[in-house]
């Protein structure tokens, strides 16, 4: 009988092993890093650092946002993909560093497959639109000029490779129309020369877009997203209109972790995100940003996968690897 009880004792203590590391687990026990590949002041980095301060409130830890800007991102993924797989590093990235970036250039060696995904967090829609002097106030003004006059007009977009230029090629490779591409270093001057009248298109990030299209001086053709923006209603998608009825890409956010995450570590992350995700200070915030805030229950591996098809393809089309 007393075999039998030690017996009992042992397999509950064994049942309960996961349970009781899990809790004693000590994650985190240290300062948490969330990595950002740009600049302070972009979207991605407004997404950083709101996801960060959500993420300290969540887990009761420190966590800090580092600026690792440079190369479209890929400095920062690069460093993240190669930290030690504890949690302590963490990547708030776009779809340019994870998922584009290794179509435009040889020198970029790593793919999403080199992360372990955490969630997505949300999604931007980008704008094309059209300088006020350039007499274009809708789709059709902007596929008939395109059309009568292949390569007269041109589209600026904040650099090569960027999601604002592969939503341009986009629209170019589904319209079948030659518009000359000029990249821009930023929306700064992108921004100039569309008010100024010497660039006829452009494309922005929807939150980027608004403040002029709102004040009168670009006028927008479509959002690049299925739906409408709940954020500017008022903007018709360009997928409503049939030639472009394929249209969809858009800026998304997403929270990575270094490859070989131990599950327990990753598990604790992901509950802490979905968390954060339905915080109504943290929605409000990238709401009013212009970001729509991601599902629940996106499966990441399939949606990586996809989004890396997708930017193949524009890529191809684009003809722009280093």
């Amino acid at each position: 009988m007393g075999i039998i009880r030690r017996t009992c004792i042992v397999s509950l203590l064994c049942a309960l092993c996961p349970l009781a590391f899990a809790q004693r687990d000590g994650f985190p026990d240290r300062p948490i890093t969330v990595v950002v590949g740009y600049p302070p002041g972009g979207s991605t980095d407004l997404t950083g650092r709101a996801v960060a301060d959500q993420l300290a409130k969540k887990l009761g830890a420190t966590v800090v946002v580092e600026n690792v800007s440079g190369a479209g991102g890929a400095i920062a993924a690069q460093k993240v993909s190669k930290a030690a797989p504890d949690g302590y590093t963490l990547l708030l990235g776009a779809n340019n560093e994870i998922a584009i970036n290794r179509f435009l250039s040889s020198s970029v060696r790593y793919t999403y497959k080199d992360f372990t995904p955490i969630g997505l967090v949300a999604y931007q829609p980008m704008v094309l639109v059209a300088s006020a002097q350039a007499g274009v106030k809708t789709v059709d003004d902007f596929l008939k000029a395109s059309k009568a006059k292949p390569g007269r007009y041109s589209y600026g977009s904040s650099g090569v490779g960027t999601a604002l230029h592969l939503a341009g090629e986009m629209v170019k490779q589904q319209a079948g129309v030659f518009v000359t591409h000029i990249p821009y270093r930023g929306v700064a001057p992108l921004t100039t020369d569309l008010i100024g009248g010497s660039l006829e298109f452009g494309v922005f990030v929807l939150s980027s877009g608004l403040p002029h299209i709102r004040s009168g001086k670009v006028v927008a053709l479509g959002v690049t997203e299925k739906q409408r923006s709940a954020s500017a209603p008022d903007i018709p998608a360009l997928a409503e209109h049939p030639v472009l009825k394929n249209i969809d890409i858009s800026v998304w956010f997403a929270l990575m972790a270094p490859p070989g995450l131990p599950e327990l570590v990753a598990a604790k992350l992901r509950k802490a995100l979905r968390e954060i995700l339905r915080t109504p200070e943290f929605r409000k915030k990238l709401e009013d940003a212009g970001s729509r805030i991601a599902p629940l229950d996106v499966d990441m591996t399939l949606f990586l996968a996809e989004e890396d098809a997708k930017y193949q393809r524009i890529a191809d089309f684009a003809k722009i690897k280093e």
